[in-house]
C-alpha cells in the first residue's frame, strides 16, 4: 500500500538531501508531495532550481504517513518560519505519525518548535550545539519513536532508506537499495 509523504522545500534547501529523499521514497512507490514554503520554484543551496508540486498552504488539511525535511541554509530557516509547516509538523507528532529531518533541520526546525522533546537526535556537526539532547549526535541516522534524524548530504541515502524501512519494512528497503548498488 502506497504511503503518503510530504517533503517541504524552500529557497536554500540542500538539494542533495531533498532529491535523495524524494527519489528514494518514490522508488518505494510512495506518493510524495513536494511542497514549497516559498514559491513553486525555489533555488536550492547550490543554485539548483527545484520545482514543487504545490505550496505548503495547500497541504495543511492533508494527512501524511511521513513529513520529512531536508536541511540546508537558509532553507531550514525558511522551513522553521512557515506557520503552515509548523502546524503540519505538530499535528504529525501529536497523532504519533512519522516525521524527520536531516542536516540543519533537526536543530533549526524540530528543536526550535519543541518537536524533539528530549528525544535522541542527530544533525549536521555545525548545529550540534543547538540540540538539547546530544547523546546520539555522532550517529548517521537516529530513530527515536516516530522521529528520525540524520547528519547531512553524505548520509542522505542511508536516511532515505531508513525511512523506507520504517514505512514498509526491511525487505522493501533492501529491494529499493539493490538496484542503487548500495
Amino acid at each position: 500500500m502506497s504511503k503518503k509523504i510530504l517533503v517541504p522545500i524552500a529557497n536554500g534547501t540542500e538539494e542533495i538531501e531533498a532529491v535523495c529523499i524524494i527519489d528514494v521514497l518514490r522508488r518505494a512507490d510512495s506518493s510524495v508531495t513536494v511542497a514549497s514554503v516559498d514559491e513553486l520554484q525555489v533555488t536550492a543551496s547550490r543554485g539548483v532550481k527545484l520545482v514543487a508540486d504545490k505550496l505548503i498552504g495547500d497541504c495543511v488539511d492533508e494527512t501524511y504517513d511521513l513529513v520529512v525535511l531536508p536541511g540546508g541554509m537558509p532553507g531550514a530557516e525558511h522551513l522553521r518560519d512557515s506557520k503552515d509547516l509548523q502546524r503540519i509538523l505538530k499535528r504529525q507528532k501529536e497523532e504519533g505519525k512519522l516525521y524527520g529531518a536531516i542536516c540543519a533541520a533537526p536543530a533549526v526546525v524540530l528543536q526550535h518548535h519543541g518537536l524533539l522533546d528530549q528525544r535522541k537526535a542527530t544533525c549536521h556537526p555545525s548545529f550540534v550545539s543547538h540540540l538539547e539532547n546530544a547523546d546520539s549526535v555522532e550517529s548517521r541516522v537516529v530513530v527515536d519513536g516516530t522521529c528520525v534524524t540524520s547528519r547531512g548530504p553524505g548520509t542522505a541515502l542511508e536516511f532515505a532508506l531508513k525511512l523506507v524501512e520504517l514505512l514498509y519494512g526491511k525487505e522493501k528497503a533492501e529491494e529499493v537499495a539493490a538496484p542503487m548498488v548500495m
